[in-house]
């Protein structure tokens, strides 16, 4: 076999390798549990202005919250456990590291799920939508292939449109 063949069998090959496992990494990731119970804390004055895990700067005044290990970006609904007041917050920084505590949520979101006063609660998180879901529903395929001889690419994949560089 000559090194165009096995410089060709070795793409295909590898690119079979990555197209069998995107769809086991996809139907790992989505049998995650989209639902956690626990407790929940607040962080405000003392981190306001101060930069989160994502790089944005926190404000206490936003619906947003920490969150050990789901993408920055991910909506997650919080509920009160104790009188089922919900708000949806999106994760921008990571923690809490605290005990186990599941969610640090803004200082905000607190007064809005009524343990502000407490300090933490016990809550529900459900996970609404995440970047890489979004981005894995959009759907985009492509084929990439890398040919050491013309002659050979064009013979075998004559819909390429081949630049010569």
């Amino acid at each position: 076999m000559n090194d165009n063949r096995k410089c060709y069998l070795l793409t295909v090959i590898i690119f079979l390798i990555i197209g069998v496992s995107q769809p086991l990494l996809a139907q790992n990731n989505s049998s995650k549990a989209k639902t956690q119970k626990g407790a929940a804390s607040w962080y405000g004055s003392r981190y306001h202005g101060k930069k989160t895990s994502s790089g944005e700067l926190y404000n206490k005044y936003e619906m947003t919250a920490a969150h050990k290990t789901l993408p920055f970006g991910t909506k997650v609904k919080v509920t009160n456990l104790a009188n089922n007041e919900s708000v949806v917050v999106r994760i921008n920084d990571r923690g809490p590291f605290v005990g186990d505590r599941i969610i640090d949520v803004s200082e905000a979101a607190a007064k809005e799920l009524e343990f502000h006063s407490k300090g933490i609660g016990r809550v529900k998180i459900e996970v609404l939508d995440s970047p890489t879901e979004i981005a894995s529903a959009v759907g985009f395929d492509f084929d990439v292939a890398n040919f050491a001889d013309y002659a050979f690419a064009a013979d075998h994949e004559p819909g390429l449109m081949i630049s010569r560089n």
